[in-house]
């Protein structure tokens, strides 16, 4: 793990980098829906869930801390979930609805719906063994996220190789933002930070691999297209060097300093 000698602060995104879904929210929407007599097809779910998303981040980007007047965080999600399930032909009545949504907010707070993504376990043991024998370096969280990412960390147990976690939410910028990533070095509380000196690792090609780079960190990205459909998509700007398909792949590299950066 020579290669990370440079870096005194190293990050990383949280969905489908450190933590993953244990099934897919149209499906878990559908288990609840179902004990709150909201029964539909879970694909129709599914889709209405995705195409709810994209459009409330349209809308009120970052969970509607950026709207004039903002939107709580806890009605953007009543919003969102209210949207997919009557467009999946099973609206919630009104009188449900805050129980209901309240229901889903606390269940993926937990391990329920959330597991570690392949070798993320792994890598950060490694990481705090590292820093403890080798050159000192914190590690953080830097997530596009609600105010329940400190809550499902520790509730995944990840929180004890962190730290720090910053939510974008909190601290009202969004990856691929500067002043999110900014924040974060000033969150590390390591004096005369560099941005060459520290590492962001996630899964998403604009926000988390050219948002990091843009601010002159460096940056490894853990996606499963092949580069060239990346190289595509994205430009040159992806460093093939730098693209892993998991975290696992990721952390056996740096084992054999098969990473240079």
């Amino acid at each position: 793990m020579r290669s990370l000698n440079r870096f005194r602060l190293i990050t990383f995104d949280v969905t489908n980098t450190l933590l993953q879904f244990r099934t897919s929210p149209g499906k878990q929407y559908g288990e609840i829906g179902a004990l709150f007599g909201a029964r539909c097809d879970n694909n129709e779910l599914a889709k209405n869930y995705k195409a709810n998303w994209y459009k409330m981040n349209r809308d009120y980007p970052n969970f509607g801390r950026e709207t004039s007047p903002r939107l709580e965080w806890q009605h953007w999600w009543r919003q969102l979930i209210a949207g997919t399930f009557a467009e999946s032909g099973a609206p919630i009545p009104a009188e449900k609805l805050e129980n209901f949504s309240n229901h889903l907010l606390e269940l993926y707070k937990t391990s329920i719906c959330w597991q570690p993504c392949n070798g993320s376990i792994d890598l950060l043991k490694q990481l705090r063994k590292h820093s403890q024998t080798g050159k000192p370096c914190r590690v953080g969280v830097v997530a596009n996220f609600d105010p329940r990412l400190d809550v499902l960390l520790r509730n995944t147990k990840l929180d004890q190789y962190l730290d720090f976690a910053i939510n974008s939410y909190a601290v009202n910028a969004e990856k691929p933002q500067a002043a999110i990533f900014e924040r974060a070095m000033v969150e590390s509380g390591l004096e005369n930070l560099k941005p060459q000196e520290c590492l962001h690792i996630g899964d998403g090609p604009t926000t988390d691999y050219l948002g990091a780079k843009g601010v002159g960190w460096h940056a490894a990205l853990v996606h499963e297209k092949s580069y060239s459909y990346l190289e595509k998509k994205y430009g040159v700007d992806i460093n093939r060097k730098h693209v892993f398909p998991s975290l696992y792949d990721f952390h056996k590299k740096l084992t054999d300093d098969a990473v240079v950066w």
